[in-house]
């Protein structure tokens, strides 16, 4: 499962830990990526996509897919993985979530994924912005199906994600990130179990939204811990579990404690769908909204098969 390679420097100290062959991307050229990028700027919108220095970003701008990251681009939390920046953000954009929806009627999106940074300064943590960008996105866009990945709400997670889930969006995501026992110096922010009541109370205002979730691998958790949170999240009757490596994006962020080979992601996902999640998506380049589009649609047609199975006994 370990698979660590430092590089010497010529003074013969390790100076980073080089990539196994199966983690490396191009970097982005195509044309189709640059026109993405243009239209971001031109609709001064921020995506996860660039802040989190994702590393499919070529392939996903290319295909005109972006995951916008709304409340601006500055965090006000300081999590060990993440490469958003932390400080003080600015006043909230009221145009934005009009041109969230300009930007998924330009480039013809049949599903947008809609996340932000945490904003711990605001009354409602950003929870009304989020439900003005889909309503935005209804109004403008009314075919195109709606992914949200929202912070915590820590201390305000009940009014937050009710006002959001009675706005209804198609798919309700907030990744859990590690295991309980990374929380302190991976995500010292949060709390695990709130995260899971946070997902739980999705599904009980609305069995009809799909929740999602995710981890990251690599930051030293053991294979029972990370079969626990599988158990967590049906728990709370998630639907749709993801799975990728953990990449560290500065030396000032958590190490990478192990490359996890694509076989033992093969072999979670297998898990993952022994314990009943409807979508499973496990490989060391996978993230929240890569591919979200298409596993979408796979999570909707697998309950549907769900329900007509059900519905013929």
């Amino acid at each position: 499962m370990n698979d660590i390679t430092p590089i010497a420097t010529p003074e013969g100290r390790p100076a980073r830990v080089r990539k196994p062959d199966w983690i490396r991307v191009r970097a982005p050229t195509s044309k189709g990526f640059n026109e993405t990028r243009k239209l971001m700027r031109d609709l001064n919108l921020n995506t996860v996509c660039e802040e989190a220095a994702c590393p499919n970003i070529g392939e996903c701008w290319t295909k005109k897919h972006a995951t916008v990251m709304i409340l601006g681009d500055v965090c006000t939390r300081a999590c060990a993985f993440c490469n958003v920046k932390t400080g003080m953000p600015r006043a909230v954009d009221l145009k934005e979530p009009q041109h969230v929806a300009d930007a998924a009627a330009q480039m013809g999106l049949e599903h947008i994924v809609i996340t932000s940074v945490d904003r711990d300064d605001l009354a409602d943590g950003g929870a009304s912005q989020f439900v003005k960008v889909i309503e935005a996105l209804r109004r403008t866009t009314p075919k195109t199906t709606i992914e949200i990945l929202t912070p915590d709400f820590r201390n305000k997670h009940e009014a937050a994600v009710e006002a959001i889930v009675t706005a209804r969006p198609d798919v309700y995501n907030h990744n859990l990130e590690t295991v309980p026992r990374l929380y302190p110096t991976i995500r010292p922010g949060a709390r695990y179990y709130a995260s899971l009541r946070l997902l739980e109370m999705v599904k009980r205002l609305d069995p009809s939204i799909f929740t999602k979730s995710g981890v990251m691998l690599g930051l030293g958790e053991e294979r029972l811990e990370v079969h626990q949170v599988m158990d967590d999240m049906r728990s709370a009757d998630v639907d749709f579990l993801t799975m990728g490596q953990y990449l560290q994006p500065t030396p000032r962020h958590a190490k990478v404690i192990d490359f996890v080979t694509p076989k033992a992601f093969d072999a979670y996902a297998a898990i993952a769908r022994a314990k009943g999640f409807l979508q499973v998506a496990s490989s060391p380049l996978t993230r929240s909204s890569y591919h979200a589009g298409e596993d979408f649609a796979q999570m909707r047609a697998a309950r549907e098969a769900k329900l007509a199975k059900q519905a013929a006994r």
